[in-house]
């Protein structure tokens, strides 16, 4: 069981990493093997992934509201701007959920090495360079249409396995499709929401499925510290994008992977 400045720490992490292209999952795999900390549990994998969620729903308030609001036009198939953005975020976080739903228990098996992470690490973080490098970056999510919304949710089908990055793999979509990096970065993140919203249940049932008992403590810090640090993360990403760039996060990848090729070879 972690303690409470464990759970302080890799909640931070998750917060931090959740919404960068640069992998939540790999670095929270990483951390406790690196440090030698005990796992940090099914529950508190929850708290974190709430606190993500609450994060970002809190950012993309107005969307989400006016989301909420097209439900009806969408049941109706009103052809207006909510509505269809509505129903591309389904479309597009259907294939996670099949894929999540039928891998889980291979990638928790077989995909949580440091070497497996290294090397996603580094691939994926040359494809989110090439992506921004080859994109047009001139289209507003104006011009999202189903099949640029299939190709992303398809994409995040990657960000199954560790040091992927949900947020990397989608963004590169994206890009690739010609969107600026400020759009291609505000679908990825309003995708996170359901796609956080159902990795959050579908670890809530395995929580009651196995009884796990719950440090109420460790649970709320966990929800508190990831949200806190996941909303600024987020906010101050959005701000910089179109300034900074890519890059730095391609070179982090990069020399994260390499630094731990070498100490797991």
């Amino acid at each position: 069981m972690i303690d409470a400045w464990q759970a302080f720490w890799l909640a931070l992490v998750q917060g931090l990493t959740e919404f960068l292209p640069i992998s939540s999952s790999g670095h929270l795999a990483l951390v406790p093997v690196m440090l030698g900390w005990p796992d940090q549990g099914l529950a508190f994998d929850v708290a974190v992934h709430v606190g993500s969620l609450v994060a970002i729903l809190a950012y993309f308030r107005a969307d989400v509201w006016k989301l909420i609001m097209a439900i009806p036009r969408a049941l109706r198939f009103s052809d207006d701007a909510d509505s269809r953005m509505l129903w591309y975020l389904v479309l597009a976080t259907a294939p996670i959920i099949i894929f999540g739903a039928l891998l889980a228990d291979t990638v928790e098996t077989y995909l949580r090495d440091p070497r497996v992470i290294a090397w996603a690490s580094i691939i994926f973080g040359v494809v989110l360079l090439i992506a921004d490098q080859a994109g047009r970056r001139s289209q507003s999510l104006d011009r999202l249409n189903w099949r640029h919304a299939l190709w992303v949710g398809c994409a995040q089908v990657l960000a199954l396995i560790p040091g992927a990055s949900r947020s990397g793999v989608t963004l590169s979509a994206g890009l690739l499709l010609g969107y600026t990096r400020t759009e291609a970065a505000r679908f990825a993140f309003l995708l996170s929401i359901p796609t956080i919203l159902a990795a959050g249940v579908y670890k809530g049932m395995g929580l009651i499925k196995h009884a796990v008992d719950i440090d109420s403590s460790l649970f709320a810090l966990g929800i508190v510290v990831s949200a806190v640090s996941a909303f600024l993360c987020v906010a101050l990403f959005i701000r910089l994008i179109e300034r900074v760039g890519l890059l730095p996060f391609v070179i982090y990848r990069v020399l994260l992977g390499v630094v731990l090729l070498i100490v797991y070879r």
